[in-house]
């Protein structure tokens, strides 16, 4: 049996390794891509302690700001696993929306890392799958790219961009039969966002792996991860700036 070959950048993520140990539990063969070495040993630890299946898991040390070391990240990548079957971007980069207003700076380390970077990982992926002619390409950006809003437009922004990019991604690969899937997350309760008040929407990691798996999977365009943002989000994209700026939960900070 050919197991599935899988690549994950920003494994060390709560989601991503969930994601990672969902895909272990399977039997595939993991190759996992993090800034963080011990979380990255951490993140295998949790593929290899799945128990049932023999887990094949090997991991690699990058800094995905670094956008020109990028390509060569990918190359070691997919060399690590001989090919790729599926391919998931999970890492990210919150940042503070009061800063990005007072300091370019800042707002620029919220493009590079939640666009840019990932872009720098989309075209040396995009064409060795294309040319593979097959192959499953998840990608997480945020529901924060549906709407610009106080609270964190620059972020949204930045997810926003990406968002378009990958629909003609998308388009671009349908001839090749690589799936290119947008993951829309709504807030997870992670430590990313260890400082924002939790409330009923947040999703939990392991809930939002299993929405991921499926999206993928299945080779859905877009998917809202957890579902019921596909309900909400509509609503909000689709609602005048008039009313926005007079409802006090879609305005505020």
């Amino acid at each position: 049996m050919i197991r599935d070959r899988v690549l994950i950048f920003g494994a060390t993520s709560a989601v991503a390794a969930q994601v990672a140990k969902r895909y272990a539990r399977r039997g595939a063969r993991l190759h996992l891509v993090g800034r963080n070495p011990d979380k990255l040993a951490t993140a295998a630890r949790l593929c290899t302690d799945v128990g049932r299946v023999e887990a094949h898991v090997s991991t690699q040390v990058a800094d995905f700001d670094d956008l020109e070391a990028n390509e060569a990240v990918v190359a070691a990548a997919i060399t690590a696993l001989g090919a790729v079957d599926a391919v998931l971007i999970a890492h990210g980069y919150l940042g503070d929306q009061i800063d990005t207003e007072r300091s370019f700076e800042a707002a620029s380390k919220t493009f590079r890392t939640n666009f840019l970077s990932v872009v720098s990982l989309l075209v040396p992926l995009a064409n060795y799958l294309e040319t593979a002619r097959a192959g499953r390409l998840g990608v997480i950006t945020s529901v924060a790219g549906d709407r610009g809003r106080p609270r964190n437009y620059t972020y949204g922004a930045a997810k926003g961009a990406l968002n378009i990019y990958l629909q003609g991604l998308r388009t671009r690969l349908y001839p090749s039969r690589v799936t290119v899937t947008t993951l829309k997350l709504g807030p997870v309760d992670t430590p990313m966002t260890r400082d924002h008040a939790k409330h009923v929407l947040f999703g939990q990691p392991e809930q939002v792996a299993r929405g991921i798996m499926r999206a993928v999977d299945s080779g859905t365009a877009e998917a809202y991860v957890p579902s019921f943002w596909g309900a909400i989000m509509p609503v909000v994209k689709n609602m005048p700036e008039s009313v926005i700026q007079r409802l006090a939960f879609l305005s505020g900070r």
